[in-house]
C-alpha cells in the first residue's frame, strides 16, 4: 500500500486512504463528507481508516490552516455583550502570525451524532480549537483534551491539566472594589452576578466575599442578586435591590450589560449615581465611557485574551509552541464617575412604587 503525505507531512491524502481501502477517491471523499450516497458500511469503513491513520483533509496540495472559535451552541447571544467581537479582533490578530484561517464553530448545530471530536474536526477540516463555554463548566474543553484536539480555553480556567486555558483573574481586584467602597463609608455593598455561575462569575463571587471579610463589613445574602447578564437584568436588579427594607448604597455589577442597563433604570427612577448610589461595573473593552456617568469598572482585554490564545494555538499547531499554555490574567480597575461617598441615607422606593426617597 503507497503512502502519500501531503506537502506539510501532516498525514494520508484522499487518494492514499482511497489505495488502502480498495475504493475509488470519489467513494471516500463522498463518505468523508457524509454523503447521502454513500451506504452506512463503507461510510464506517472510510471513517474508521482516516482515524486510525490520522487522516486530515487538505486543498490544493496544502493541509488546510484554520481553527476554529468554537461554541458549544448559540455562537451570538447578546448576554456577552461586547466581549465577543473583542475576542475575535484579538484572535483575528493572533492568527496572522502562522497565516491561519477562522471559522466560527456551534457544536450542537454541526456535530453528527455519535461523531467523536477528532473526527468532526477532520471533517470540517479545522486543526484546532479556541474554545468558549459560557456554561457552569469548562466540559467541552476537556472533551476535547480527551479526544487529543489541539485547544485553548479562552476566558475560563480547568483544573485538568491536560487543558491549555487563558483567562483574566478578578478575584483580588473584586476585593478591592469593595475596599473602594469602605473607604468611601459605604457599609451596604450589594452584588449582582450572572445567573450561570461559571468559573469566571465565581471568582468575581469569591472576591466580593474577601472584600467584605476584609473590611469588617456583614455578610447579607439578601445584597447577593442573581441576574441574567444583559441589558434587561440590570433594571431588575437596581428594582429588587432598592426595594430592601434596607437598601444598600452601593453595588458591583459584574456584567457589562447589565452594568448599562442599571445605570439607565438610574436615570429613570431619578436615582443620582453616584449621589444616591454608587455603582462599580465590570467592562471587557470601552463600555464603561458610553454611559452616564462614565462608570468605574474592573476591566478584562477580551482582545488580548483572543490574541494570545490564537497565537499561542496556531504556534503549537506549527510546532513552534513550547510547553502547554495556562494563564491567567489580571485585572484592572478604571475609576470613574460612578463612585461617590456614601449617602447619609439610602435611597428607597415610594409608596407607589416608581419613585424613591432618601428619608
Amino acid at each position: 500500500m503507497s503512502r502519500a503525505s501531503d506537502d506539510r507531512g501532516t498525514g494520508l491524502s484522499t487518494r492514499a486512504l482511497a489505495e488502502m481501502l480498495g475504493l475509488s477517491p470519489a467513494t471516500v471523499s463522498r463518505a468523508l463528507n457524509n454523503h447521502p450516497e454513500v451506504s452506512p458500511k463503507t461510510r464506517a469503513k472510510v471513517l474508521d481508516a482516516a482515524d486510525d491513520a490520522g487522516y486530515f483533509p487538505s486543498g490544493a496540495g496544502r493541509t488546510a490552516n484554520v481553527i476554529g472559535l468554537v461554541y458549544p451552541s448559540h455562537p451570538v447571544s447578546t448576554e456577552y455583550g461586547s466581549f465577543e467581537s473583542a475576542l475575535l479582533a484579538g484572535v483575528l490578530r493572533g492568527v496572522a502570525e502562522q497565516r491561519f484561517d477562522v471559522t466560527v464553530m456551534d457544536i450542537a448545530r454541526d456535530r453528527q451524532p455519535g461523531e467523536n471530536f477528532a473526527r468532526f474536526f477532520r471533517r470540517k477540516g479545522v486543526r484546532g480549537a479556541l474554545v468558549r463555554t459560557p456554561h457552569p463548566t469548562p466540559q467541552l474543553a476537556e472533551e476535547l483534551a480527551d479526544a487529543a484536539v489541539p485547544s485553548v480555553l479562552v476566558a475560563d480556567h480547568s483544573n485538568d491539566p491536560r487543558v491549555n486555558f487563558i483567562c483574566s483573574d478578578a478575584v483580588e481586584t473584586s476585593a478591592s472594589v469593595i475596599d473602594h467602597l469602605a473607604a468611601l463609608g459605604h457599609q451596604r455593598v450589594a452584588l449582582v452576578i450572572h445567573h450561570v455561575m461559571d468559573s469566571n462569575h465565581r471568582d468575581r463571587r469569591e472576591g466580593y466575599l474577601r472584600g467584605l471579610e476584609r473590611n469588617d463589613l456583614a455578610y447579607d445574602e439578601s445584597l447577593i442578586i442573581e441576574s441574567v447578564g444583559s441589558m434587561e437584568g440590570g433594571p431588575v436588579a437596581i428594582d429588587r435591590a432598592m426595594s430592601l427594607p434596607e437598601p444598600p448604597t452601593a453595588m458591583y455589577i459584574t456584567n457589562p450589560l447589565t452594568t448599562v442597563g442599571a445605570l439607565r433604570r438610574c436615570l429613570e427612577l431619578r436615582i443620582e449615581v453616584p449621589r444616591d448610589l454608587s455603582i462599580v461595573g465590570f467592562d471587557d473593552s470601552d463600555v464603561r465611557y458610553h454611559t452616564f456617568p462614565t462608570f468605574t469598572a474592573v476591566c478584562q482585554d477580551a482582545a488580548q485574551l483572543g490574541l494570545e490564545a490564537a497565537r499561542w494555538l496556531t504556534r503549537s499547531i506549527a510546532g513552534a509552541a513550547a510547553g502547554p499554555l495556562r494563564e491567567r490574567r489580571p485585572t484592572t480597575i478604571s475609576y470613574n464617575r460612578s463612585t461617590g461617598p456614601a449617602p447619609v441615607r439610602p435611597w428607597r422606593f415610594g409608596q407607589s412604587g416608581d419613585q424613591g426617597d432618601r428619608s
